[in-house]
């Protein structure tokens, strides 16, 4: 029960005291200011208003200072890390000699023994071009069926000379199929012109990869859920077309061989152009590991399909430095290995492409450079960075994911006059068709191509291909290969983000003089002297208002 009587006490006080407190925290702040100045303390550091919205250029300003920031926090992070591992090693090196002053000698000659052995033991970089190269020729030699896989998008330049001439050099009567895979992605048209084209240098087989392939146990675990598997099934993705058609003619020519050992095939091919999403597709389950990122495989692996039947997966081929920069955008592994950046790979395959239709794919207005279109993509995407700058970089990812993997529609046509090339011949073309079904191959695709939901033409992008990509087959092409990067990067620096996105129906005469203009740029502003006359005709008949029209 509360207590009438007692109240809590009251907080006011006479106006004499309350002035004496203010007087006395005056003094006392004023006090902290004169000894802060005599340390030389400064004040606080006023808030950045930041850049005005009405200023121009807003978006480049804030993304050089946002560069600069990240330059510098990356900086004192290296920086700090550097420390770090010093450090540690500093510690380590003392642990190890106070324990070695400890240790018996036996002991010390049996650790030295053992790190001897372990330093034998290493195995090689599995990154490095050598051991690439490696694993691709192991490929070759052991396969009785080299297959390489194209890109229905480009397939002249998924072609590797170098490669195709060293299975033909290749002892053991070896055959060499042309795999046209990403079918989905191209009119159908184009694939018809194509699948003639390629007819008639090697056997050519139309494939259309399943992209949803899971585990066996992903599998297990799914099949209890009926209804939203067939829903999965009969999906666009799920879809595989042209696997019953490979499998009987690789069953046809194992039968026909004669031969006890199993049938190998391998599967080679640039980056990126579905060998993995291939061998999944044939077995039904996730064999090999595929995924949008390049250079995922790293050795061969093989994965059994039939009873007398291998196939065999390999690394990406090399691509050699000297081909056109739009190639190596597309199929080398330069990006991954940042020896490339990405805004430039961005920059040259937008060079290779109608503005227009890369207009109307992404939905963005009109731009003039690859940085302003990679600006409005991001902000189209939501890539946004801290107070809503575009994130150029997750812009360009993006957009070379979708041009290397299976998303983009776009499609290149086909030569009208074809020649085979100097390593081929008419008794190659037709050892290479010797042994093969090309009535049933025929027929096969033809299924293909009808089971098939192919994009329509107005909705792809057309783009212009740079011929067959050279490859690295040995080390020693990999030290020869060696193209002058400091060329490389002056006419990078020279064609950078000021200059306009060119068309590519534009002939090179017209760059030329483009180019030039913007080399001989004065520094100072001339004026053209313009004569002027004088005469009394001109006075007369000049800008002089005659009266008569209106007063007469």
């Amino acid at each position: 029960m509360k207590r009438p009587k007692l109240k809590k006490a009251s907080k006011r006080v006479s106006c004499a005291k309350r002035y004496k407190i203010q007087k006395k925290v005056r003094e006392h702040n004023r006090k902290l200011r004169k000894e802060a100045k005599k340390k030389g303390v400064s004040k606080r550091v006023k808030k950045d208003p930041g850049v005005p919205s009405s200023a121009p250029f807003k978006e480049e300003v804030l993304r050089e200072a946002e560069e600069r920031r990240l330059k510098i926090e990356e900086e004192k992070e290296r920086r700090r890390q550097a420390k770090k591992e010093e450090r540690a090693q500093k510690r380590k090196k003392e642990k190890e000699a106070a324990s070695k002053e400890t240790e018996p000698k036996a002991k010390k000659a049996r650790q030295d023994e053992n790190g001897m052995h372990s330093e034998k033991r290493t195995g090689p970089d599995k990154n490095s071009k050598q051991f690439l190269c490696g694993e691709l020729n192991k490929v070759i030699d052991a396969s009785d069926i080299v297959m390489e896989v194209l890109d229905a998008r480009d397939p002249l330049g998924c072609r590797c000379p170098q490669l195709e001439e060293a299975v033909l050099q290749r002892g053991g009567n070896k055959k060499l199929v042309l795999v046209l895979s990403k079918i989905d992605l191209v009119p159908k048209e184009n694939v018809e012109r194509w699948i003639q084209c390629l007819q008639q240098e090697f056997p050519v087989v139309a494939f259309k990869a399943s992209t949803q392939i899971r585990d066996k146990t992903v599998q297990a675990k799914k099949s209890r859920i009926v209804a939203s598997n067939e829903v999965l099934d009969r999906s666009r993705g799920a879809a595989c077309f042209g696997n019953s058609c490979l499998t009987e003619l690789l069953t046809i020519y194992a039968a026909n061989a004669e031969s006890e050992a199993s049938l190998r095939v391998g599967i080679v091919g640039f980056p990126n152009v579905g060998k993995s999403s291939l061998i999944n597709s044939m077995k039904g389950i996730l064999a090999c590991n595929a995924g949008v990122k390049r250079g995922i495989t790293k050795s061969m692996q093989e994965v059994h399909i039939l009873k007398n039947v291998k196939l065999v997966d390999s690394p990406g081929v090399l691509a050699a430095p000297s081909n056109p920069p739009a190639s190596m955008a597309l199929r080398s592994l330069q990006v991954e290995e940042g020896q490339e950046s990405v805004l430039e790979a961005v920059r040259t395959l937008l060079k290779q492409c109608d503005k227009t239709q890369i207009m109307l794919q992404y939905n963005v207005p009109d731009f003039r450079n690859s940085l302003e279109f990679l600006t409005l993509f991001a902000k189209k995407r939501g890539y946004l960075q801290k107070g809503g700058v575009a994130n150029t970089e997750q812009a360009a990812t993006a957009f070379l994911a979708d041009w290397t993997g299976a998303k983009l529609s776009y499609y290149c046509k086909p030569p009208e006059s074809k020649s085979l090339p100097a390593y081929l011949s008419d008794s190659v073309v037709a050892e290479m068709q010797k042994g093969w079904d090309l009535t049933k191959l025929k027929m096969g695709n033809e299924e293909t191509l009808k089971g098939v939901k192919f994009p329509n033409q107005a909705s792809s992008i057309s783009f212009i291909s740079k011929g067959p990509t050279a490859g690295l087959l040995s080390v020693s092409a990999i030290t020869e290969e060696k193209p002058d990067v400091a060329a490389t990067e002056c006419e990078a620096v020279q064609n950078d983000e000021h200059e306009q996105v060119e068309e590519p129906n534009k002939t090179e005469e017209l760059e030329k003089p483009q180019k030039a203009s913007v080399k001989k740029k004065p520094n100072k502003v001339q004026f053209q002297s313009v004569p002027i006359d004088f005469s009394l005709s001109t006075a007369a008949t000049g800008d002089a208002y005659d009266f008569n029209t209106d007063f007469k």
